[in-house]
């Protein structure tokens, strides 16, 4: 199959394209030889081997077959529903769509229509579902070693300053980082409603940005755990934890924090005793792969579907209720704002 990405900015060409090209060479069958194209407006985009870049979705579409094409929506999750209407339109029915699927509920609403108008076949990126850890503490509640959880602690934080100020492509923190934290929750505790959520802004030197500070969200799974969610992205740290609290033990995982090393670590503690294991953990490389298989044998699963839609909602509403602007006082004459 050919692969077609759309937008190189950091999901585009720091994400998506790496592990095509890993992939491309350790499973050649399932890729072929064929150049990935690429579509961005840009004109100083970095040449690199085996790309063809296109200035617009018509240019990039011409020579492609859509039914033989993997597209790549790795655009700002407020411009998911305008490429992907282009996209239908061009014939294009194969479509992995970066985290968040949609911006709010009424462009998710718009998402599911045309998804039901036009066939789309939609993956929608969550390598935390394959993760290694992610496996190891769903086999953990499953098999009940340490009772039933009680609670989980989800940890996403990294410095985002320069990105959230000049690009600001994402709404709100919420559409960053707490996806996969959401996503996560859902997958480890089943269903959930929102009991609480915060935000706040990115403020340095003179400039904001609004609600890109952090964020946090609380949930109540139909299960009876509790999960707090939070996410700092003016943390002067990168760090991917997750903590279980059990009834008789407590189990914390760290996801790889970039694509440097893929590892992940799982510390089990029970009775004074720990355990700490490392695993391998190539997530990201491990969904493309898997959502490609499901490309080609034409097997839709509208479950994974339905859950990336239930964690628009769930974030949609943390949204809805910290969406009072915060009250902060004006700043110095000369100073600037950038949102």
């Amino acid at each position: 199959m050919r692969s077609f990405v759309v937008g190189l900015g950091r999901a585009g060409a720091g994400l998506h394209l790496p592990v095509l090209a890993k992939l491309r060479a350790s499973t050649p069958q399932l890729f072929g030889d064929a150049p990935v194209v690429a579509c961005d407006p840009r004109q100083n985009v970095a040449d690199r081997a085996g790309l063809v870049v296109e200035p617009t979705l018509d240019s990039a579409a011409d020579g492609l077959d859509p039914a033989e094409t993997v597209v790549h929506v790795c655009t700002p999750p407020t411009e998911r529903l305008t490429v992907l209407s282009e996209l239908a339109k061009l014939g294009f029915r194969k479509i992995i769509v970066e985290k968040p699927l949609a911006a709010d509920i009424d462009d998710l609403a718009r998402i599911i229509r045309l998804r039901r108008k036009h066939k789309l076949h939609i993956e929608v990126v969550e390598p935390w579902l394959t993760s290694t850890l992610t496996w190891r503490l769903v086999e953990l509640i499953r098999g009940g070693r340490f009772g039933a959880p009680k609670s989980i602690d989800i940890v996403q934080n990294k410095p985002r300053f320069r990105r959230s100020l000049m690009a600001p492509g994402h709404p709100t923190a919420f559409d960053v980082e707490l996806p996969h934290g959401v996503a996560l929750a859902l997958r480890l505790a089943g269903a959930a409603r929102v009991t609480h959520a915060s935000g706040s802004d990115l403020e340095v030197e003179g400039n904001l940005g609004p609600r890109m500070g952090g964020a946090v969200v609380g949930l109540r799974h139909n299960t009876g755990v509790h999960t707090e969610i939070r996410s700092d992205l003016t943390s002067p740290v990168r760090e991917r934890r997750v903590t279980v609290e059990f009834e008789k033990g407590g189990a914390v995982g760290h996801f790889a924090v970039s694509g440097d090393d893929h590892h992940s670590q799982l510390t089990l503690s029970s009775n004074g005793r720990s355990d700490h294991d490392v695993l391998r953990d190539d997530a990201m490389t491990e969904w493309v792969f898997q959502a490609y298989q499901k490309f080609q044998l034409g097997e839709e699963q509208t479950l994974g579907f339905t859950f990336a839609t239930e964690v628009v909602q769930l974030l949609s509403v943390a949204k809805n209720i910290c969406a009072e602007p915060v009250s902060r006082p004006e700043p110095p004459v000369g100073a600037t704002r950038a949102g």
